[in-house]
């Protein structure tokens, strides 16, 4: 049974659910990068030791996106939506009984594989409880949610890393989660996709399935270039904006608050735009949004004022943001239900790939360059015009998918 759609009411409620979740995950994710301040005094870590506790978090994340798929699609999406939240959570407020490097590494490393089961299971509810034409606007709106923590978490960690400290935050953030554990297994449906196990796809089945579709692996090399670009630009530009353009942190603050509302506004608004547009179109316009993709990011790191570099960042996350909500489009509408989970883990295993390689890529080419960026944009340059490759490699669905899932 491939579709069981929801009346109204309950999708509204299944939304907002999934948005309150997702956005409690980016807030656990996110504080990290404030919270390691002084975490990293706290723990007498190094700047080596830093960067790795922050990427411990990717690799596990990453690890665990196409597990969490098949797991889903094997055992039911609610299920594994459960887990992922109880253990992200579980593993939030570990996080303040840290002593040392080593358990830090560890908890952040369970704390991703804990998150990565989320969104493929989340993908999986949309695809099977909402029609098509209203799913590429539910993702956006779900996933609007990390723009807008993107936005709140400098404030929220000024006001209660500063007053409480970061051990009491991840006590109450891991709280949280269990509150919203609680609501997701009294209020989202019961899974009926795969509620006994002799019915359910074979995992390696699934995997085959996917495996041959020269349509996934377009879509993996398509997330991977998008998020490369993504996370390369969110790890290193406060970092950039410091050394190259002679800014404090309370300026850079204040000034990305203009691009990530850009972001969340190009969110929803693309949610909505896709759904009206057809695919095979649509592709058309996300490759060329990657091209610009390239355009802007050239423009924006030599723009000759930072008002200008502002502007150009916008566009840029104009245009990203695009991108990052058209290639789930592909699996929501075109992989069937019983595997769709693990569709979008394997595609989103390159994203967050991209993740955990690309920081600490730019920052090797930034010491190698003897703190110059040059090399480090031209290297998103070329990885933006990699994407516009992979996005036009996909094929129609009736070339491929189809004949694949019969």
């Amino acid at each position: 049974m491939n579709e069981l759609i929801l009346e109204k009411k309950a999708r509204t409620t299944l939304l907002v659910l999934l948005f309150l979740g997702w956005a409690l995950g980016n807030l656990d994710r996110y504080v990290m990068n404030y919270a390691i301040v002084n975490i990293g005094e706290d723990l007498s870590l190094t700047n080596t030791e830093t960067g790795l506790v922050l990427s411990s978090f990717f690799l596990g994340y990453a690890l665990m996106q196409l597990p969490g798929g098949i797991l889903a699609d094997r055992f039911g999406a609610k299920r594994i939506l459960l887990i992922a939240v109880i253990v992200w959570s579980i593993f939030t407020g570990l996080t303040a009984i840290a002593w040392g490097l080593g358990i830090m590494v560890i908890i952040r490393f369970l704390f991703g594989i804990g998150e990565g089961g989320f969104q493929p299971s989340a993908s999986k509810l949309i695809t099977t409880y909402y029609p098509k034409n209203e799913r590429s606007k539910v993702m956006s709106i779900m996933l609007s949610s990390s723009a807008i923590m993107a936005m709140l978490v400098p404030i929220i960690s000024a006001v209660l890393l500063l007053s409480i400290g970061w051990r009491a935050f991840f006590v109450i953030a891991g709280a949280i989660g269990a509150i919203i554990a609680v609501l997701y297994w009294k209020v989202i449906p019961k899974d009926r996709v795969a509620v006994n196990t002799d019915g359910a796809p074979k995992i390696t089945g699934i995997l085959g399935k996917l495996l041959r579709m020269p349509f996934m692996w377009s879509l993996v090399i398509s997330y991977f270039t998008i998020y490369a670009v993504n996370w390369g630009l969110n790890s290193w530009l406060p970092k950039y904006l410091t050394d190259v353009r002679g800014l404090d942190l309370l300026s850079i603050g204040g000034l990305q608050l203009i691009p990530g509302f850009i972001m969340i506004v190009s969110m929803i608004l693309s949610g909505y735009i896709i759904d009206k547009i057809e695919l095979r179109i649509s592709k058309y316009i996300g490759a060329f949004f990657a091209l610009l993709l390239a355009v802007f990011l050239l423009l924006m790191f030599n723009a000759n004022s930072i008002s200008l570099f502002i502007v150009y960042q916008c566009i840029v996350t104009f245009v990203m943001t695009f991108v990052v909500l058209l290639l789930p489009s592909f699996i929501l509408k075109n992989i069937p239900a019983e595997y769709s989970g693990s569709a979008m883990g394997m595609a989103n295993t390159g994203g967050q790939l991209a993740g955990f390689v690309t920081p600490t890529l730019i920052g090797a080419m930034v010491d190698a360059f003897d703190g110059s960026y040059n090399a480090a944009v031209w290297l998103l340059v070329g990885i933006s015009v990699i994407c516009v490759l992979a996005i036009l490699s996909i094929v129609k669905k009736d070339e491929n998918v189809e004949g694949e899932a019969a």
